[in-house]
């Protein structure tokens, strides 16, 4: 697990450096309204003012900045320093409070129990092997009640070509293998080239999180799909492989939960 983690840190890196797709920071009009540009589905319960938040993977100076311009007060854990960086930049030019640690996100034991009403986490499980871990982490750290709001690269996103054969994006790569998969050769919007992946099977991703306490109160797969794209690009691709899922969850303690009913809480 370390040399993954000292390669995807380099690979992250790099790729602030370069300015490459998912490190860009937020714009200026989204923080005109920083409650909608981070909470476009509606799952964030209230107001975040005062709220404890932990942005977990999601350094770059997009996510933290703008939960912290809401009024929550912010931590974000990200393994790439260049990453961490831009959001100390942003949170400077904006007069706004982040807080930093360059970490894994399996190995969050710099920070205490129950200390965070809500964790956000972009897609980022995929660059690390063991899913249980990072659910752990995320159900100490978080107080009961609390949400996480995470997204997952899907299963077959990670096994698929990225080009069509002549039948489609045929299925290439073992479900249950243990290591990464291949690293591909040229740049695909649905995979950060270099970095190390590993497929989580939705076993791992759904019930991963219900062994580990939590409760799922909803699940989207956001459309990037369009029939009319060229082949081979990342809107065709998704339109036969979505690329993601975004899963909306509580902590709840063991009581609480046994009592729980079809993803439910009963009183």
């Amino acid at each position: 697990m370390e040399i993954a983690q000292d390669h995807n840190r380099r690979v992250w890196n790099e790729r602030v450096q370069q300015g490459l797709l998912h490190t860009r920071t937020a714009r200026d009009d989204e923080f005109d309204d920083p409650l909608k540009a981070i909470n476009s589905r509606g799952w964030i319960d209230g107001a975040l003012d005062g709220k404890q938040v932990l942005c977990l993977g999601g350094g770059g100076g997009l996510q933290a900045p703008l939960y912290a311009a809401a009024g929550a007060k912010v931590t974000v854990v990200d393994i790439s320093p260049g990453m961490l960086e831009q959001d100390r930049l942003i949170a400077r030019e904006r007069g706004l409070e982040v807080q930093t640690i360059a970490a894994s996100m399996d190995d969050l034991s710099m920070l205490p129990n129950a200390s965070f009403d809500l964790v956000t986490q972009p897609v980022s499980t995929c660059y690390v092997p063991n899913l249980a871990k990072v659910y752990t982490e995320i159900a100490r750290v978080l107080r009961n009640g609390g949400q996480y709001l995470s997204q997952h690269k899907q299963p077959a996103n990670l096994q698929a070509a990225p080009t069509p054969f002549p039948s489609g994006y045929a299925i290439t790569e073992d479900y249950y293998a243990k290591g990464p998969v291949p690293p591909l050769h040229g740049e695909f919007e649905h995979r950060e080239k270099g970095a190390l992946e590993f497929v989580h099977r939705w076993e791992e991703i759904i019930g991963g999180l219900c062994h580990s306490g939590f409760v799922i109160e909803d699940l989207a797969e956001p459309k990037h799909g369009d029939p009319a794209a060229e082949p081979g690009t990342f809107r065709h691709r998704s339109q036969y492989i979505p690329p993601y899922v975004a899963i909306k969850a509580r902590r709840i303690d063991s009581l609480a939960l046994g009592q729980a009913v079809g993803g439910i809480v009963v009183p």
